[in-house]
């Protein structure tokens, strides 16, 4: 794994764990944007939503059933966004598939 991400998942560089299961990876951001900042990510390589397989379709709800969770633990399961980008254009800097769970204050619409 030659990301920063794969970095983490192989135990290489430090992270603040939230979670984790054989699967599923998911840190405290470095840079938060709210009070609530935290990456999920599959162990799997998967380097965005379009290099998704059928197969890794199921990966995405359990993702996203870890995100619920997080957001139940962290006190903003009434207000949190879910979100991800895919590439460069969006945003994308780091090519390992990633969901921002983002909250703990007001938001606001987006752009």
């Amino acid at each position: 794994m030659s990301t920063v991400f794969g970095l983490i998942i192989e135990g290489k560089l430090p992270c603040k764990k939230v979670f984790e299961n054989s699967r599923i990876l998911a840190i405290e951001d470095i840079h938060p944007v709210a009070p609530v900042h935290i990456l999920i990510m599959p162990k799997k390589v998967i380097r965005d939503l379009q290099n998704l397989e059928a197969a890794d379709f199921g990966l995405i709800g359990e993702i996203i059933q870890v995100a619920q969770q997080i957001a139940e633990e962290k006190g903003v399961a009434d207000g949190y966004r879910l979100l991800t980008n895919n590439g460069t254009d969006a945003g994308q800097i780091i090519f390992h598939l990633h969901f921002h769970l983002i909250g703990g204050r007001v938001l606001g619409k987006m752009a």
